[in-house]
């Protein structure tokens, strides 16, 4: 199991950057997937991205491409994701999941996910 911290959440204007990052402990960084989640208010929680072991294999949702960008520092047992062009649609909890060896950078749906943080909210005024 590995614990998972996630910051840099808060309020920014349309169309401005925000990153997230994910601050991982307990066991091996390097042997995980690594994925970020959002969940708005009274919606499901959505899969935004993904990030294989090595940093070379990435996957985003379509409503994400082009505006975000996943990445990982294995040394720091970190993983990020920058996000530029921000909409108003883009405010949500903020969640970083991780999954062991046998993941795939292809897994989208949340029970594929076996290690959870707390959460970071975003929020995009208009």
């Amino acid at each position: 199991q590995v614990q998972l911290v996630e910051s840099g959440g808060g309020l920014v204007q349309a169309g401005g950057s925000r990153r997230l990052s994910c601050a991982a402990s307990g066991h091996t960084f390097g042997n995980y997937y690594m994925a970020w989640f959002r969940q708005a208010p009274g919606k499901e929680r959505e899969f935004v991205s993904a990030i294989n072991w090595s940093g070379e294999v990435t996957n985003y949702a379509d409503s994400v491409k082009g505006r975000f960008t996943i990445s990982r520092v294995n040394a720091l047992a970190t993983a990020y994701l920058q996000m530029n062009r921000l909409k108003p649609e883009d405010t949500a909890v903020y969640y970083c999941a991780a999954q062991d060896s046998s993941g795939s950078v292809y897994y989208t749906h949340r029970n594929q996910y076996t290690d959870w943080g707390q959460g970071t909210q975003v929020t995009v005024s208009s």
